[in-house]
């Protein structure tokens, strides 16, 4: 097995402007490394997802991809507040968004769902007041 190709940005918080900028270069990149059309869209869905939860609630964070033989590892990590009910933010509609975020057509609360919906596995590791990381997997 061959070592993994790693990528990692910045997710800038509170910049709404600048949010999707991974996932559509993580979309560029394995469109280059010729990965199918379905496998990039599922990471580039899960991703973009992930980046604007980061910028909403976390003022932003990290993300880590890493490409390996057999699978794509996403890894969305904060220093946000956590998330204080896993169940309940997995259910869809259900959001703590601020009213001015859901005025700019963002906080449906279909974030994590979607996540979820379109990788293989989503593992979520959070603590309040510390952070959550999210990790990823569409296997190839």
């Amino acid at each position: 097995m061959s070592e993994p190709i790693r990528f990692h940005y910045d997710v800038d918080g509170e910049n709404f402007t600048s949010a999707g900028e991974a996932s559509v270069a993580v979309k560029k990149k394995l469109r280059q490394l010729g990965y199918p059309p379905d496998v990039i869209r599922k990471v580039s869905i899960a991703m973009y997802e992930g980046e604007i939860n980061m910028v909403i609630h976390a003022n932003g964070g990290a993300a880590d991809v890493e490409v390996h033989d057999d699978k794509i590892v996403i890894i969305l990590a904060d220093h946000g507040p956590g998330i204080p009910n896993v169940e309940l933010a997995m259910q869809e509609g259900y959001s703590t968004a601020r009213d001015n975020i859901r005025a700019l057509g963002f906080g449906a609360g279909m974030g994590l769902p979607n996540m979820k919906k379109y990788t293989d596995d989503m593992k979520i590791d959070t603590e309040v007041g510390v952070g959550t990381t999210i990790t990823m997997t569409v296997n190839l």
